[in-house]
């Protein structure tokens, strides 16, 4: 279902994406080689908690977490897991999603471990602006397939990498996933017209390799979460956004002078 907020929802929702951003930006500063990824679960499950809001993945679809971690080529839906210690080089990729009093917020980051090559800096790097450049195009008038059409050019055509088809971005609120679907490739001019006051995410998930991706299962979890085909190396970044007759804007934001710069 497509709701269009009002400017209390969008308020309530900033608040929720604040929290959410908040964590991510304490990650940053303790995210390292050898940090077990159960230690990266219960910060972001404590800190929430504290913040007077919920893990809403915590029960989604039965999922048991407060976050998803996926490391390199994990494309989305990684499990935390004790004794799974990252290290120097790795990719790590936290997914979460928050409720503050009945308000969803929902975003991903990529982290890197330490020091990486250059081919995995330059990964994260091209992922982060295609981010941006879908963002720009979700403008009231615009249509759905203008986002994906923006990022899968500058992913795939400008720069060789692999986008990802069968994981995409949602609408979102009054539940993490509501319609419509938002997916990081498609075709200028094609799709749903955007509204202000629709709410939805856009999460890009590159490869270095093809777009592929497959299933693995674990039994411990019964849980599925998807790696790349080809094994190769995966980044993800996403953002909770609003569509405002002034131009989208971010709830999620974790720097908006940084937002603004890659915006203009």
């Amino acid at each position: 279902m497509i709701t269009l907020k009002s400017d209390r929802e969008i308020q309530k929702m900033a608040e929720s994406g604040a929290i959410l951003a908040n964590v991510h930006k304490e990650l940053k500063k303790i995210i390292k080689p050898g940090l077990d990824t159960w230690e990266i679960e219960e910060f972001a499950d404590k800190y929430i908690t504290e913040h007077n809001a919920v893990a809403s993945e915590k029960g989604f679809d039965g999922y048991k977490f407060a976050t998803c971690i996926s490391i390199n080529n994990e494309v989305a839906h990684g499990i935390p897991r004790k004794g799974l210690l990252l290290k120097e080089g790795d990719l790590v990729k936290v997914d979460m999603c928050v409720n503050k009093d009945g308000f969803e917020s929902d975003s991903c980051w990529t982290y890197a471990v330490g020091k990486v090559d250059d081919e995995a800096q330059r990964l994260m790097d091209v992922t982060k602006k295609s981010l941006y450049l879908g963002i720009k195009e979700a403008q009231v008038g615009n249509r759905i397939g203008d986002i994906g059409a923006a990022i899968q050019k500058y992913v795939e055509d400008d720069n060789g990498f692999g986008d990802v088809r069968e994981l995409i971005g949602h609408g979102i609120q009054p539940t993490i996933h509501e319609e419509p679907a938002v997916p990081a490739y498609g075709k200028a001019g094609k799709g749903m017209r955007l509204k202000a006051g629709m709410t939805i995410t856009i999460e890009p998930m590159i490869t270095t390799g093809g777009w592929e991706i497959k299933p693995v299962y674990d039994e411990k979890d019964d849980w599925t979460y998807y790696n790349t085909a080809d094994d190769s190396l995966s980044a993800q970044y996403e953002h909770t956004i609003v569509i405002t007759n002034d131009g989208p804007k971010i709830l999620t934001s974790q720097d908006p002078e940084l937002d603004k710069e890659f915006l203009l």
